[in-house]
């Protein structure tokens, strides 16, 4: 649909094929409690592109210092949770305990992957997404002090552009997004991206 944009179907369900397939295809699911499920391909779509990340001075000089450290898949479901808890600038949450349900067990399969930001022993931000050859298709992100999201994706960007990652699928703009490098492109090309890179091998160690 183009109102809303990229509304695709209702229905289904969140077993771990089907949410596989639904990417493959270049859709996931959004949807809030109480609503079926709803699929959806936006046109355009956000993406980043690795070589394009936008560090800001201030993002920069956190990083120089290693403000925080970064682990990936050390605490997955300490991280959905997270990324589910309700925010002050929204009502409820599209991440639903069926929802979390599911990207646990694609985590299990070793589709879904998690990166935590630390201070200290304190879990501070983080986010959660799914590495299918070349392309990571990003979910959600939290951050419970100042940068700490935007330090994880930073650190995650790299380790993906080392690993041979050429995407990372945003979904949806924000203004978070696009202040680290996010853009829009037409869904033809993100459906290109898919044809050419979901099969492909990457060198990403999730273990750290």
């Amino acid at each position: 649909m183009r109102d809303p944009n990229g509304l695709l179907a209702a229905g289904g369900d969140l077993s771990a094929d089907r949410l596989i397939q639904a990417y493959r295809h270049g859709c996931f699911p959004w949807f809030s409690e109480g609503q079926p499920i709803l699929w959806w391909s936006p046109d355009p779509r956000t993406v980043l592109f690795p070589d394009e990340l936008h560090v800001s001075r201030s993002l920069g000089k956190l990083l120089r210092q290693q403000r925080y450290q970064v682990t990936f898949d050390q605490d997955f479901d300490a991280v959905i949770r997270a990324c589910a808890a309700p925010r002050d600038y929204a009502d409820g949450t599209w991440i639903t305990q069926a929802m979390q349900d599911a990207y646990v067990e694609l985590h299990r399969r070793g589709f879904a992957h998690s990166v935590e930001v630390w201070d200290q022993d304190e879990l501070v931000g983080g986010l959660y997404g799914l590495a299918m050859g070349q392309l990571f298709f990003g979910e959600s992100m939290f951050s419970r002090a100042d940068n700490a999201s935007k330090f994880g994706f930073a650190t995650l960007v790299r380790h993906l552009k080392d690993s041979g990652f050429v995407l990372i699928d945003c979904q949806m703009p924000t203004d978070h997004l696009h202040s680290l490098g996010a853009r829009a492109i037409p869904r033809q090309q993100f459906a290109d991206y898919l044809a050419h890179h979901l099969d492909q091998p990457n060198r990403a160690n999730w273990v750290c």
